[in-house]
């Protein structure tokens, strides 16, 4: 029997396991247990609790005994639903790189060097074992965060060492650190090589390519496929106990699933998530077209499992986060707007025609807020989204004109009305020529189509190239460290008196 009970914070806690303990405390319970709440983006569907942000401000929690508590009984309700979100990588890159406890004999001897270093001043000479065991075991922290680790990201599991155990710092070195940065780059290409004679599917993906041995194969450094956008998981591989025979088999039932009037959506759920890597290798490897790609995953047209598979690959809640970054930007990124809309200029006059628009609409509420700042957001970066953004007049035309949008967005609307470019009848997404899904907002579906963009694998619209690097990175936080130069301006800006 389940027993439900009401709990009212003051604030948000800073983590999962200060949650978890204040619920301990409230409730007196003395055994470990697992979170999971109602995901209003997956149909209310339960989900793992990873990150402490994806937690809506009103939740419904369930309470899971641990596996290794023994006083857990099994039962049907006290059981993770098998489409919970269980991620092969449940975190992205943290911003302070946890250096990890090495073998024992090694952290006995770093104690003992930190100890001297700090009387001293004297750093540790390592014997070929030690330095092997320590690059080795950087290395597999490495990739349980990212498989291909960029230049800026191993400085700083370089400088996270020295700074842990000063001991090991370089004398000769104007960083302290860059022999081991060195070190770490190709003890990372080796751990990838093992990794890939293993079979481990994101790495492996880039073998076989032209060697001594096979001189007619493509360039190993051409055509290489690892995560560009921040993904934490690219290219899983299939589950334990799954081959590609069984997992077509589920495809298939989700295929027979979608086709019914009443589906069900938890079964849609769950066979989403343990295909996922079915799907991946489909859409990395075999590099399908989007229409084969959407015929054979027709759950991929459903807003619910848009957002789970964006959670899926990216491990971010994709609405709250969306939408509570861009809410609470939407009052500086109007008033820049209108402040270059009051200057002179070519952007500046598109920009004062599109809010004087704005101004006349007779209802302002936060979806018309919402489109107006998307709908500017490509002016203000220098962008023309005439390709992207097209209107479709259903009075004047039977069939919308968007054979050649690639990736893209359809006003639909009765009439043409200045109304219809923040609020129309409906927006739809718009993908090598065909509609996919609509919404009944500009804002939904624009974040539905980034999403897909991840999910399928797509490259930015070409024109709108800023846009997308800002949403990508400023509002998803979804950032390599990287950032366009009028992008970064305008960042700057939307933060500079926040």
């Amino acid at each position: 029997m389940e027993i439900v009970r009401k709990m009212t914070l003051a604030s948000r806690p800073e983590s999962v396991n200060e949650l978890q303990k204040m619920i301990k405390e409230k409730f007196s319970i003395d055994f470990d247990f697992c979170l999971s709440y109602e995901d209003p983006d997956f149909d209310g569907q339960l989900c793992s609790l990873v990150d402490i942000e994806e937690l809506p401000q009103k939740a419904v929690l369930k309470l899971v005994r641990s596996e290794s508590d023994a006083s857990s009984i099994a039962s049907d309700d006290t059981i993770i639903l098998p489409h919970a979100m269980t991620p092969e990588r449940a975190q992205r890159w943290p911003d302070v790189f946890p250096v990890p406890a090495f073998s024992y004999e090694v952290e006995l001897i770093l104690g003992e060097g930190n100890f001297n270093h700090e009387r001293t001043g004297k750093t540790l000479k390592l014997s070929r074992g030690q330095k092997h065991d320590i690059l080795e075991t950087l290395a597999a922290k490495m990739h349980s965060f990212k498989a291909y680790p960029n230049d800026k990201e191993i400085s700083l599991v370089a400088e996270a060492l020295v700074t842990t155990h000063p001991c090991l710092r370089e004398a000769g070195s104007q960083t302290g650190w860059y022999g081991w940065k060195n070190s770490l780059k190709f003890k990372m290409g080796n751990f990838r090589t093992k990794l890939s004679r293993a079979g481990y599917s994101e790495v492996a993906v880039n073998s076989g390519k032209r060697s001594r041995n096979n001189p007619d194969k493509q360039s190993p450094h051409t055509n290489i496929k690892r995560p560009k956008r921040a993904e934490v998981n690219f290219l899983p591989n299939f589950p334990k106990g799954e081959d590609g025979a069984s997992l077509e088999r589920q495809r298939l039932q989700i295929v027979d699933e979608v086709m019914k009037t009443d589906k069900n959506l938890p079964l849609i759920a769950k066979l989403m998530q343990t295909t996922f890597s079915l799907r991946r290798k489909e859409v990395i490897n075999d590099d399908l077209p989007v229409g084969e790609i959407l015929e054979r995953w027709p759950a991929l047209k459903m807003e619910s499992q848009i957002c789970a598979e964006f959670h899926r690959i990216t491990n971010i809640n994709l609405k709250n986060h969306f939408y509570a970054e861009l809410d609470r930007h939407v009052p500086r990124l109007q008033s820049l707007f209108r402040k270059k809309a009051a200057r002179t200029g070519k952007v500046s006059e598109v920009l004062d025609q599109l809010f004087n628009t704005y101004d006349l609409q007779e209802q302002v509420d936060v979806n018309v807020r919402r489109a107006a700042v998307l709908r500017a957001l490509p002016t203000y970066l220098h962008e023309d989204d005439s390709g992207f953004l097209k209107l479709w007049d259903q009075a004047l035309s039977d069939e919308p004109q968007i054979d050649n949008i690639p990736v893209g967005l359809l006003l639909i609307s009765a009439t043409s009305t200045d109304a219809a470019l923040f609020c129309p009848e409906k927006v739809a997404v718009v993908l090598e020529g065909n509609t996919v899904v609509d919404f009944p907002t500009f804002a939904d579906a624009f974040v539905m189509l980034f999403a897909l963009i991840y999910a399928l694998h797509l490259s930015y619209p070409k024109d709108l190239a800023n846009t997308f690097d800002f949403i990508q990175k400023v509002l998803m936080g979804l950032e390599d460290g990287k950032l366009k130069p009028r992008v970064l301006s305008l960042k700057n800006d939307i933060l500079s008196t926040e």
